[in-house]
């Protein structure tokens, strides 16, 4: 092509130069409106008692492992509840997904659904384990519970996003065999996100691993509400050896859930 043929650069257009600078103006605005709201003007006072920092310090540097095994039992339970909690996720989650999916269902029935999903993953794990700790009494059950509920609203958004995006031929291809619905999804659908949901679902248990352990300062089981005793009682020491299983086990849970992935996608 001769160079007097080149095409010229890309421009933008001055509706979407103006689009730019009101998307990009707007968050700076948002950002700068918010900075004594958050109170970061006393950002100082993370260095105004030296001596405490020190203290605390410390103690964390010299963790008691006396109760070692403890510990790790306690972390083995909330482990197990970010398990079962997922778990139960999923199932929940996959019918959710597949009834709100625009692709798969009616806009009827995914309007409802797709808002019962909001409800789902808008309210907070711990109103949640509150909630189920009302019904069914301190214990890991309220943890399982709540994460269950919580991860299936945000597990049943990706999944049906997965769902949304698939190609459309082997589902053309299996309607062609005189397939009903449940063969379509069976055979055209489920084959394609699979690996996606997996990934999804192992993600999901790594979060609500470091989850349910939060869930514990309420008393909903786990490691957390040895944590939360810890804290109150300024026994830093423990709460050192309590910080490091808990890193530990959440290293051990990614490096399980990359052999996974490698395995199964």
């Amino acid at each position: 092509m001769p160079v007097d043929q080149i095409p010229a650069p890309p421009k933008k257009s001055l509706a979407a130069w103006s689009l730019d600078v009101l998307l990009w103006g707007g968050f700076a605005i948002i950002l700068l409106a918010a900075f004594n709201r958050v109170d970061l003007p006393n950002v100082g006072n993370l260095f105004a008692s030296p001596e405490k920092m020190q203290r605390y310090g410390r103690e964390f540097l010299n963790p008691d492992l006396s109760e070692w095994r403890l510990l790790v039992g306690q972390m083995w339970l909330t482990v197990q509840i970010a398990l079962w909690g997922t778990f139960l996720a999923v199932f929940l989650a996959v019918p959710l997904s597949l009834m709100a999916s625009r692709n798969l269902s009616p806009n009827w029935l995914v309007w409802p659904v797709r808002r019962i999903m909001d409800l789902l993953r808008s309210v907070p794990d711990l109103v949640v384990a509150t909630l189920f700790i009302v019904a069914v009494g301190l214990g890991p059950l309220a943890g399982v519970l709540a994460i269950a509920f919580n991860t299936a609203g945000v597990l049943a958004k990706l999944f049906s996003e997965a769902v949304e995006s698939i190609d459309k031929g082997p589902i053309e291809g299996v309607k062609a065999t005189g397939a009903g619905g449940l063969h379509e999804i069976s055979w055209g659908v489920i084959p394609q996100v699979a690996p996606l949901w997996t990934s999804f679902a192992l993600y999901r248990f790594e979060s609500n691993s470091r989850a349910a352990t939060v869930l514990g300062l309420i008393g909903a089981g786990g490691i957390g509400q040895t944590l939360f005793e810890s804290l109150q009682a300024f026994d830093y020491a423990k709460v050192s050896t309590i910080a490091i299983i808990i890193v530990v086990a959440v290293t051990l849970i990614d490096m399980l859930s990359q052999a996974m992935r490698k395995r199964l996608l």
